[in-house]
């Protein structure tokens, strides 16, 4: 089988449409179709049960997605480890960040990586923490440095998950938002007034969210937004209260009592655990690794 044809079927059966699958794999929707057609030819067995505006999945395509994925992971690292015999580290770095990492942590290191490795090319996505968990695990990224889950348990099967750093959050506000006059600040309070936090499906909103379940409140969050930097801007002119790095405050923010068990959260780095690792994200790890580096808390989204 064609792994063109494959990685074609595998977009289309993500995406559940042809038009979208030919938009991530950079082709034309014929040809994405054409390749479709020939692997159902190549088969003997229709894959997809075409409807008026949508698609599904028939038999033989449940059948062949799982091992479509493994004779492409198969391919992949079977190259990668050929290409790693050399040592030479070159090739394109697939790297996914928050934008706050992006922002203010990663320059030294990817210069640093730059310097070292010219043959090598990076190629650098932000997002969220739950996009890049499902970016890794869909080989769209090799790495992601993003806010890893509370615990090993929580960690998704396959992924393999390495703590860099350890973020403090404080619970802040304006210098003249009504909550900064309390001085026996609750949760209470706190839900009453409306907070300014990242989506719900990050992991930072989630370990916030679960301190206000267990005491039977729910959280105001009406704007959310994953840019801390954004979230920063909207609490300092008085839009709410926010629960953000140690290493972000200043003049224009409160800091306020927190009223509960303080919120830690562990950044670090995720990859696939049985993926062959390019010796471009070796050399990458290296540098994150490296005593004396990168040692300052940063905050992820």
């Amino acid at each position: 089988m064609d792994t063109q044809a494959l990685k074609a079927f595998l977009a289309v059966a993500e995406q559940r449409s042809f038009s979208l699958a030919a938009e991530q794999l950079h082709l034309t929707q014929s040809a994405v179709s054409k390749r479709i057609q020939l692997l159902e030819q190549q088969l003997g067995s229709a894959l997809f049960d075409r409807h008026n505006r949508t698609i599904s999945l028939t038999e033989a395509g449940h059948a062949l997605q799982p091992k479509a994925r493994q004779i492409l992971d198969l391919v992949a690292d079977t190259e990668l480890r050929l290409m790693n015999l050399g040592g030479e580290v070159s090739g394109v770095l697939s790297l996914a960040t928050s934008h706050h990492i992006g922002l203010h942590r990663l320059p030294p290191v990817l210069r640093q990586f730059v310097s070292r490795y010219p043959s090598a090319q990076l190629n650098l996505s932000f997002m969220g923490s739950e996009r890049a968990y499902h970016a890794v695990n869909l080989r769209q990224v090799e790495l992601a440095l993003t806010t890893l889950e509370p615990s090993s348990e929580q960690v998704p099967d396959g992924i393999e998950a390495l703590p860099l750093w350890q973020d403090e959050m404080v619970c802040v506000c304006a210098p003249d938002h009504p909550l900064a006059t309390i001085a026996q600040l609750s949760l209470q309070d706190l839900a009453q007034a409306p907070a300014i936090l990242p989506e719900p499906d990050t992991i930072t909103f989630q370990l916030l969210e679960r301190v206000f379940r267990q005491a039977g409140l729910s959280l105001h969050a009406p704007m959310p937004t994953n840019y801390l930097e954004t979230i920063k801007m909207m609490v300092s002119v008085g839009m709410g209260w926010s629960l953000l790095p140690h290493s972000m405050l200043d003049e224009q923010l409160v800091r306020l009592p927190w009223p509960s068990t303080p919120i830690r959260r562990q950044l670090g780095l995720i990859h696939l655990r049985h993926r062959t690792l390019s010796n471009a994200a070796r050399a990458l790890i290296d540098i994150l690794q490296a005593p004396g580096e990168n040692q300052p808390a940063i905050a992820a989204h």
